[in-house]
């Protein structure tokens, strides 16, 4: 993730802020990466339950990049683009930037490619709204799968 990508990324709206708490240290002194990869499926379950119009499930996560450790007093956001929108199932492509010191640093710590699929009421697959497709692609460059 470029400086660029960091300055525009900044200039959106975050899906999800959240600050780690010391229980998310691992043996480094660094947040457990495990914990980010939480908040990142988060994010982008709110993202695809947007797109959705529904209930959604993760599927898969691919291309995950830990690109620097989000430090104790990091605060995190969560950025998700909808970059993919299947029959049933949306590609979203989620960047996580850590603020440090009182928001003079914006560091790219980590990105990754998540699969959801929308769910029916019996937690089967269903198709996407064709709506969503054009509003949600349109809106972030994305495209169909």
């Amino acid at each position: 993730m470029s400086e660029d990508d960091v300055q525009t990324l900044r200039k959106m709206q975050p899906v999800l802020r959240v600050a780690p708490r010391p229980r998310d240290l691992n043996n480094n002194g660094h947040i457990f990466g495990g914990w980010v990869l939480s908040q990142m499926d988060t994010a982008g379950g709110i993202m695809a339950a947007r797109v959705a119009q529904g209930s959604t499930a993760t599927v898969a996560i691919e291309a995950m990049e830990f690109i620097a450790p989000i430090l104790q007093r990091d605060l995190i956001s969560v950025y998700a683009r909808v970059e993919r929108i299947g029959r049933t199932s949306i590609a979203i492509r989620l960047d996580v930037i850590a603020s440090r010191n009182l928001g003079e640093e914006w560091v790219p710590v980590t990105s990754g490619l998540f699969t959801f699929v929308a769910l029916d009421e019996n937690h089967q697959p269903r198709p996407i709204p064709e709506e969503s497709k054009t509003r949600y692609l349109d809106a972030t460059g994305g495209g169909s799968a």
